[in-house]
C-alpha cells in the first residue's frame, strides 16, 4: 500500500491489576472494529493479558498502547487491518531477552509462559531491552493471522520502514501530534505535526495538516509546507515538517515550519540535525525554504516534536538501529517525552 496514518492511541497506564484488565478490553474493543473472528480476538486478549500482566509484576511506570491501523508503509504490503500493541516500561530490564522467549523460563516464580505465547501469537514482534533502563515490546496482530516476522533479529532485516507514535499530555485525551508517511516514486515523503496548543482543536489543526499531505500528489518539500501554511488557516495552526527520502540519490531534504526537530543519524553517530524554520503553519511564515542532507543506505531519520527533549540520544543503545522502527519510536519516547505535553514521534529507515 501507499501510506502510513498516525492512528489514535489508546495509552493505558498500568499501575494496579484493575489495569491489567482494562487493556485486555480495549483490545478485544479495537479488534472488533478490525473485524477479528472471536479465535483471532481470543488471542490478542491473551497477548496483551501477559504483556500487561508483566508490566504489573516487574515494571516501574509501565504502559501499554494499542491502536488499529490501516495498510501500513512495509516490504511485504498487506491490506488487512492490525491491532498494535506497545508495552513499555521503565523497569530493571532484562539480561536475556531472548532466555524470557523460552517456554519454562522464569525468574518469578511464574510457568515463564508469557512472552513465548506473544510471539507465537503475533503477526510481527520485536522488542529492545537494556538493564537498569527498561524493555519496549512491539507486537502487531493482524487479521488473519500470519507467520511471524521477527524483525530485530540479525537474519530477518525486517519489513518495516516507517513508524510513528504520539502521546497526548497529561490529562487530554486528544493529541495534537500527528503523522503521515507516503511512497514516492523513488523513496518516501514523510509529515509530522503539533498543532498548536493542546486538546481537540489542536488535534484537529495536525489532522487537517495530514489529510492535505495525503491528498497532495506533489513531492516537493517546500511546496508541501507552503501548501500546508495555506490549508491551515482556518484552524489554530500547527508546527510543521515535511521531509523526503530520495533513494536513488542518497538524499534527504527538509523543509519545517515551527518546532519540529529531528536528525539524519547513520553509523553509531548523532548525524546531522535538520534545520526547521520560524513560524507557525496557517498564521506566520517569513520564509519557508528547503535543506539537503546526505543519508547513507541504513540510515535513520528521527522527526519529533517539541513534546520530546531535544537533547535526546541513543546514548550507547545503537543496537536500537536494526529493530522495528516502532521500538524504536517507543524508546525515544518513552526516555525523552514529556508528559506536560503532547509527544510525537515518527522514524523512517533509509532502505531501497
Amino acid at each position: 500500500m501507499e501510506s502510513l496514518i498516525g492512528a489514535e492511541t489508546l495509552w493505558i497506564p498500568i499501575d494496579d491489576t484493575s489495569a491489567v484488565g482494562a487493556a485486555r478490553r480495549m483490545a478485544t474493543g479495537l479488534a472488533g472494529r478490525a473485524g477479528f473472528d472471536e479465535a483471532r480476538t481470543g488471542e490478542l486478549a491473551i497477548a496483551v493479558t501477559e504483556l500487561a500482566g508483566n508490566l504489573h509484576r516487574h515494571a516501574h511506570h509501565g504502559a501499554v498502547a494499542l491502536r488499529l491501523t490501516r495498510p501500513y508503509l512495509s516490504d511485504s504490503d498487506t491490506a488487512d487491518p492490525a491491532v498494535e500493541v506497545v508495552a513499555l516500561d521503565a523497569g530493571p530490564g532484562l539480561e536475556d531477552f531472548e532466555a524470557h522467549l523460552r517456554d519454562g523460563y522464569s525468574t518469578g516464580g511464574t510457568l515463564g509462559v508469557g512472552l513465548g505465547a506473544v510471539t507465537r501469537l503475533a503477526s510481527t514482534f520485536d522488542a529492545w531491552s537494556q538493564p537498569g533502563r527498561g524493555t519496549v515490546v512491539a507486537a502487531r496482530f493482524a487479521a488473519p493471522r500470519r507467520p511471524l516476522t521477527r524483525i530485530g533479529q540479525p537474519a530477518q532485516p525486517g519489513g518495516e520502514r516507517a513508524a510513528g507514535l504520539t502521546r497526548p499530555m497529561a490529562g487530554e485525551s486528544a493529541c495534537g501530534d500527528a503523522y503521515a508517511v507516503r511512497r514516492t516514486a523513488d523513496g518516501v515523503v514523510a509529515v509530522l505535526c503539533d498543532g498548536l496548543g493542546h486538546g481537540p482543536l489542536a488535534a484537529r489543526a495536525a489532522q487537517r495538516a495530514v489529510e492535505v499531505f495525503l491528498d497532495t500528489a506533489d513531492e516537493d518539500v517546500t511546496a508541501l509546507v507552503t501548501r500546508l501554511h495555506r490549508e491551515l488557516k482556518p484552524t489554530r495552526g500547527a508546527a510543521v515538517g515535511v521531509v523526503r527520502h530520495d533513494v536513488s540519490r542518497g538524499l534527504v531534504q527538509f523543509a519545517g515550519l515551527g518546532n519540529i526537530a529531528g536528525a539524519v543519524l547513520w553509523a553509531g553517530e548523532r548525524g546531522r540535525h535538520l534545520t526547521s524554520m520560524p513560524g507557525i503553519a496557517g498564521h506566520q511564515a517569513r520564509t519557508i525554504r528547503s535543506f539537503d542532507y546526505p543519508a547513507a543506505e541504513n540510515a535513520l531519520i528521527v522527526l519529533h516534536t517539541d513534546g520530546l527533549n531535544s537533547r535526546w540520544s541513543f546514548d550507547g543503545q545503537w543496537g536500537l538501529a536494526g529493530h522495528d522502527p516502532l521500538v524504536i519510536a517507543s524508546v525515544l519516547l518513552r526516555d525523552a517525552g514529556t508528559r506536560r505535553d503532547d509527544a510525537g514521534v515518527l522514524v523512517l529507515k533509509c532502505r531501497p
